[in-house]
């Protein structure tokens, strides 16, 4: 999987790539998590993630009823990176807890450990705008990935960034299948 994501980075026509891509392998973006305990909280969850929400919007944005105008970069883009907020965010720690025969021992577990606390989406934007040009439909697409899951203040303006960019709540339910659907 990780050649395969690689791959499909290399692939990407943007100044700056290189850079992005030598950032990317000195993180832990292929072991780490996708989260904590909601979906792909395992070692190589986030790459995994990644990848279903490329499948997945690929075939949406293919077969969608209205016809969504997006270059290949740019789905490449929004849907391996729109998750790059959580390199170097999580940590394994212990706990106790008791195994099958009622006996109590050390397990890892996943923690958050921010370093960088910039939000979700809007924190990817920014690391992404450190290495390559982003154009508008793909920032709004990463930075509302999480829909309305945002604090209800921000849904009129989920709502007119959808409205804007059907990229957005495209990539957003595609975020949202690969985590129901699929636990990843």
């Amino acid at each position: 999987m990780i050649e395969e994501f690689k791959t499909l980075l290399n692939g990407i026509n943007r100044e700056g790539m290189d850079n992005l891509i030598n950032f990317i392998e000195k993180t832990d973006f292929y072991t780490a998590p996708a989260s904590t305990r909601f979906h792909g909280n395992y070692e190589g969850g986030l790459l995994e993630h990644s990848m279903k929400v490329y499948e997945i919007l690929k075939y949406k944005v293919e077969n969608s009823i209205m016809e969504v105008e997006v270059s290949d970069d740019t789905l490449k883009i929004v849907a391996l990176l729109h998750d790059i907020c959580k390199v170097n965010y999580y940590k394994v720690d212990y706990r106790n807890a008791k195994n099958e025969a009622g006996v109590w021992e050390k397990v890892p577990y996943y923690t958050v450990d921010d370093t960088i606390p910039y939000g979700h989406g809007e924190k990817s934007v920014m690391m992404l705008t450190e290495y390559i040009k982003l154009t508008s439909e793909e920032k709004y697409a990463i930075r509302w990935h999480m829909g309305f899951t945002e604090p209800k203040e921000l849904y009129n303006t989920i709502s007119a960034a959808f409205k804007k960019y059907p990229l957005a709540l495209l990539l957003h339910e595609a975020d949202l299948e690969a985590t129901y659907f699929y636990d990843i």
